[in-house]
């Protein structure tokens, strides 16, 4: 067998190693998610409005079933849970009518961090403002859920990470393989085809499967990242940024002989940003939801600091975000001792371009409320 130091993302499942970093370290998605947390504070009001859609099922009819896709492993995904369950709750007190139970369900892939989110998670006893909890592990490219079982969906930040790297862009010799490059930003027409065809596949995977699921008068709300741009060859600012130091890192690695350039060649972030027309071409194309409301969502920085001029805390940072959010798939690459050299070699160039990391990692969104058709 060969050592994890020789293993290769694209002859593996990305499934079984695609998750942020658990636990409550440094470098974990718990304590590298203020980004995520302060723009999913910013649309609450879209997703008030999506929660107010939802048709209202009585008391005797169960419970009501919530389910948040792509929950990872911090406590963003409980604060937005209560949000929604006490949401609902104040809504079935608005419409006189009597709340049921709440049945909350967590999902991510099996690789996810689901200890530490249980750890996070408030006791459920049934009492007013509580609600039932499981955790669900699959991927949501695939159903999840029984048929017509979930009232509401949820998901943010998720489903702009693909279901696996498209197989030709791994390829060498093959008109999409990404040679030197660690994302699509920049790259060459055939690779950001290749991209572009899994999202499309993704979506409609992922959509019918939740037509499925979903309860007559269910609806789901969704937040992903977009682009601006027209041209998918242009990822975004915050993708641009990304890539560049963390492509020189890479580079870093094979100038120093410590991986061979095919190693590097054969890393690829399987991440997609569609702009706000191809998301609602696909949607609209596969016909099996309404879109309620669509639009693009500047959220800022994705750099939360004190010191906005401060070169070491950017860098640092910068640096543990990526970490938090890359590191399972480096270290299934090249291992974990590589992996350390490679986020070093990352902080260095980080340090050395920190005010433009400030100035241009900037995130945009798409935010989508759904319906059955």
């Amino acid at each position: 067998m060969a050592r994890k130091e020789n293993y290769v993302v694209s002859n593996m499942n990305v499934e079984s190693v695609l998750s942020m970093k658990g636990g409550k370290g440094e470098d974990s998605y718990d304590n590298n998610s203020k980004m995520q947390e302060q723009h999913a504070r910013s649309v609450l009001h879209l997703l008030m409005e999506a929660l107010d859609g939802v048709r209202l099922s009585s008391a005797a009819a169960g419970a009501f079933v919530v389910a948040d896709l792509g929950c990872s492993s911090g406590r963003n995904a409980i604060n937005t849970m209560e949000f929604m369950i006490n949401h609902l709750t104040e809504h079935y007190t608005v419409a006189a009518e009597e709340p049921p139970e709440f049945s909350a369900f967590f999902c991510d892939l099996p690789s996810n961090d689901f200890n530490t989110l249980f750890q996070l998670l408030p006791p459920s006893d049934g009492s007013s403002g509580s609600y039932f909890t499981a955790g669900v592990a699959g991927s949501f490219y695939r159903r999840l859920f029984p048929a017509k079982s979930v009232d509401f969906f949820y998901s943010a930040f998720s489903l702009h990470w693909l279901s696996q790297i498209p197989k030709e862009v791994m390829e060498k010799g093959s008109a999409a393989y990404n040679e030197g490059r660690v994302t699509i930003h920049g790259a060459k027409e055939g690779t950001v085809n290749a991209y572009k065809k899994q999202f499309q596949s993704d979506l409609v995977s992922f959509l019918r499967s939740r037509s499925k699921e979903l309860k007559p008068g269910g609806s789901m709300f969704l937040m992903l990242l977009g682009r601006t741009s027209p041209d998918p060859e242009d990822q975004g600012a915050w993708i641009l940024t990304f890539s560049a130091c963390y492509q020189d890192a890479w580079n870093d690695l094979v100038q120093e002989g410590l991986i061979s350039s095919e190693k590097r060649d054969t890393f690829n972030i399987p991440i997609y940003t569609p702009s706000l027309e191809e998301f609602k071409e696909v949607v609209e194309r596969d016909g099996a939801f309404i879109i309620n409301k669509l639009q693009l969502f500047h959220g800022g920085s994705a750099l939360i600091i004190d010191d906005p001029n401060d070169a070491v805390e950017i860098s640092r940072a910068y640096v543990s975000l990526c970490r938090s959010l890359t590191g399972g798939l480096v270290d299934a690459h090249i291992g974990d001792q590589l992996g350390h050299e490679l986020f070093s070699r990352l902080l260095s160039r980080a340090v050395a371009q920190a005010k433009e990391l400030m100035d241009l990692f900037q995130l945009v969104h798409i935010v989508a409320s759904l319906t059955l058709a």
